[in-house]
């Protein structure tokens, strides 16, 4: 069976409040994620900076791996091989884009139909993909 075609892509904040209680939004991306049937996408950097955040909370950080073992959450590997956008993105947003988000932007320019969930409603309203638009996001209300 071939892997199914990105539908959901995912930042580390709702990761981590997903998998971390105390965080103030924890009840929202909870019945975000779980509501939703099909797997989360995501990048290499993406989960690492969500274990540099649980690192001090577990079971958090063995949550997120049995999340990874599982298939819940997979990853799209982006370089070498795409690194020259991500660098693009990094220069065309400066001072505000770093590799995560310039991560998840280059996975919504391979995936266009694919929804971002994120609550970095201040960086990803401005970020453009290659053909003009907007990452199309979920973000808390």
């Amino acid at each position: 069976m071939s892997e199914p075609l990105p539908r959901n892509l995912v930042d580390a904040g709702p990761l981590v409040a997903f998998f971390l209680k105390g965080d103030r939004h924890h009840e929202w991306s909870f019945e975000t994620i779980r509501a939703l049937r099909d797997p989360l996408f995501t990048t290499e950097l993406i989960i690492a900076e969500t274990g540099h955040f649980l690192k001090r909370y577990d079971p958090a950080l063995s949550n997120l791996c049995a999340a990874l073992q599982s298939g819940r959450i997979r990853l799209i590997p982006l370089f070498p091989a795409h690194l020259p956008r991500v660098a693009e993105l990094i220069r065309d947003y400066p001072g505000r884009a770093d590799l995560g988000d310039a991560s998840l932007v280059m996975l919504s320019e391979l995936h266009p139909r694919a929804t971002l969930i994120t609550i970095d409603h201040r960086d990803f309203s401005v970020y453009r993909r290659t053909d003009g638009k907007p990452v199309p996001c979920l973000f808390p209300s």
